[in-house]
């Protein structure tokens, strides 16, 4: 498009409550505002991140607190709400993120036509991979909706592999890495923190759920002389600080919550790792080589590998080996004695730390707003 001037962007998105897709869609947004009239739909009114003012809010009222199968239910419900708004405010193009807002999007093509264009920000397969009836009916909707959208874009290859062999779907599908705004962390990152820092510092980022695998890190740092940051809240708190509280860690593990400013806390640490069992693209690795931080990551499906050894085939897993990769250090799932040599070899091994560190930005540098932005803008700008 030659003229973007006075363009239009709708997004629908759950919530902005917490998660690296809203983080995204937050640094994505601030930015997109400056050139182009941005709307941002939430089906849920719970909004943590901090959004420019000129965006225009609409809302659809639903309960934030509902069931997971109350939220099903109401599918068709909030498809009618939205196909409203997209008549009154004539939207014809709109960009949704989650599974759960992407049904809504396709849903209301029922009600009213416009362009679907949807954002998987997870690996379906692994995400919705349990027996259990919610992953059940995710699975269910992904293979009876989406091939109705437009176009879909993932934030890792792997998840477009995913969607096209696990799920059959040939709609049309890009990959789109996700961006950071580097001098916004940079920013960040230099504010004051309030901290004691006494020794070896490791620090994650992430939901505290199964999938996160945080105890995993707790487990692995037990027998180190390092303490550990958790960042990041969720399901699995209390079961946590009970795990913490059992094996005696207070002194050297510790629990901090959801922070809207993580950065600060990646500024002070002397490496991130990372535990999950998988992952879409793992924006926080991202964030982390953005702060100049070495990086630990399991070597989950799909995004580690991507990101810290964007040269190698993303359908290598290690099995029982640690991997020194371009950008980081690699390990198995799930495999604590790997992931505490990883540890470990990163105390001991100055020079290693120092070489990831000056790596680290040249690696964040590719994920850059400035250049991730204008693939964005080709597909979601309208006149």
């Amino acid at each position: 498009m030659k003229d973007r001037d006075n363009q239009k962007i709708i997004v629908l998105i759950n919530s902005l409550a917490s998660g690296g897709a809203e983080r995204v869609l937050t640094t994505l947004l601030n930015n997109l505002v400056n050139k182009y009239d941005c709307y941002l739909i939430f089906i849920e009114n719970d909004i943590k991140y901090q959004l420019d003012k000129r965006i225009k809010i609409l809302h659809l009222g639903e309960n934030t607190n509902n069931s997971g199968i109350v939220k099903f239910i109401r599918l068709p419900i909030v498809a009618f709400k939205l196909s409203k708004i997209i008549k009154k405010y004539k939207f014809t193009r709109i960009l949704s993120l989650l599974s759960r807002s992407n049904y809504v999007n396709i849903i209301s093509n029922i009600f009213t036509k416009h362009k679907i264009l949807i954002s998987e920000h997870s690996l379906p397969s692994l995400q919705y991979g349990c027996s259990n009836l919610q992953s059940k009916m995710n699975i269910y909707l992904i293979k009876c909706l989406y091939n109705f959208s437009d176009e879909i874009i993932t934030v890792s290859k792997y998840g477009k592999y995913d969607l096209e062999v696990n799920f059959k779907i040939n709609s049309k599908i890009q990959t789109i890495y996700n961006p950071i705004d580097i001098s916004f962390i940079q920013k960040e990152k230099n504010k004051k923190l309030e901290i004691d820092r006494t020794k070896f510092t490791f620090v994650t980022i992430g939901r505290l759920d199964e999938g996160k695998n945080q105890k995993l890190l707790i487990d692995a740092i037990k027998s180190l002389n390092a303490n550990l940051w958790i960042i990041g809240d969720g399901v699995l708190r209390k079961e946590l600080q009970d795990y913490i509280n059992k094996l005696n860690l207070n002194d050297k593990v510790f629990l901090f919550g959801l922070q809207l400013n993580p950065f600060v806390y990646l500024a002070k640490a002397d490496c991130f790792v990372l535990a999950s069992n998988y992952e879409s693209l793992g924006m926080v690795l991202i964030e982390a080589l953005a702060c100049r931080l070495p990086i630990i990551s399991t070597d989950c499906l799909s995004g580690p590998r991507e990101i810290l050894a964007p040269k190698s085939d993303i359908h290598f897993k290690l099995k029982d080996k640690i991997e020194l990769a371009e950008y980081g250090v690699l390990t198995p799932i799930k495999n604590v004695a790997k992931l505490r040599e990883s540890m470990s070899l990163m105390i001991d091994d100055k020079k290693l730390r120092n070489n990831y560190k000056e790596k680290s930005i040249q690696r964040a540098n590719y994920f850059n707003i400035e250049k991730i932005i204008k693939q964005y803008e080709d597909i979601i700008c309208v006149k």
